[in-house]
């Protein structure tokens, strides 16, 4: 297979893996009455027990609006698998806190989580996973160094995509499929944000 085409099927497959293993949770969860958003918001809330989040932060780590976490809060809350408390420094600020029966439901989702790993990850060495997962970080980091602006993806023109379609297009049909070209910016000293 071509570069080009490895690229572009590593990228679909990549896709295709997440949707389907998210699908396969939710099924699994289903019976503990908790919904991936919630099981999500739930775990992110855990790396922050002791100081707890509030709502504008767990909206930037779920990648989702203030309305929206405020509705997921408010289900959680109703629930009684979170809390909201004053902050101590700011009392109009709510920080969101897991409750005892939140961390025990979380304690359920880790053992239900391991079952499913094993088998998702059947028929797989150690060695195997430890490359994937090398492979996924690298991906991961070129991915933040290019949402952070270091890699420029919009320098090409409409001129110069339109002209790399065309050798692109070109290539392809003599069997040699040429990659598109992406410019970098410079970097600055220390390596820029990661």
């Amino acid at each position: 297979m071509q570069k080009a085409g490895s690229r572009a099927r590593f990228g679909f497959l990549v896709h295709d893996v997440s949707r389907m293993r998210r699908t396969f949770f939710d099924q699994a969860l289903k019976p503990h009455g908790i919904t991936r958003s919630q099981w999500w918001a739930l775990g992110n809330l855990s790396r922050h027990a002791e100081e707890g989040m509030i709502q504008t932060e767990l909206a930037k780590v779920l990648d989702t609006g203030k309305v929206s976490v405020g509705g997921l809060i408010d289900r959680l809350e109703d629930a009684k698998l979170v809390f909201r408390k004053s902050d101590a420094n700011d009392r109009r600020v709510n920080r969101i806190f897991i409750t005892e029966q939140g961390f025990e439901l979380l304690e359920r989702i880790a053992v239900v989580g391991a079952g499913l790993d094993e088998q998702l990850f059947g028929g797989l060495t150690e060695e195997e996973l430890a490359k994937a997962i090398d492979v996924l970080t690298e991906v991961k980091s070129n991915l933040r160094i290019a949402l952070h602006g270091d890699l420029d993806a919009r320098t090409l023109s409409d001129a110069d995509v339109s002209s790399q379609v065309a050798a692109f297009r070109t290539t392809r049909r003599s069997g040699k499929v040429a990659a598109p070209t992406v410019r970098r910016r410079t970097l600055p000293k220390g390596g820029g944000p990661v």
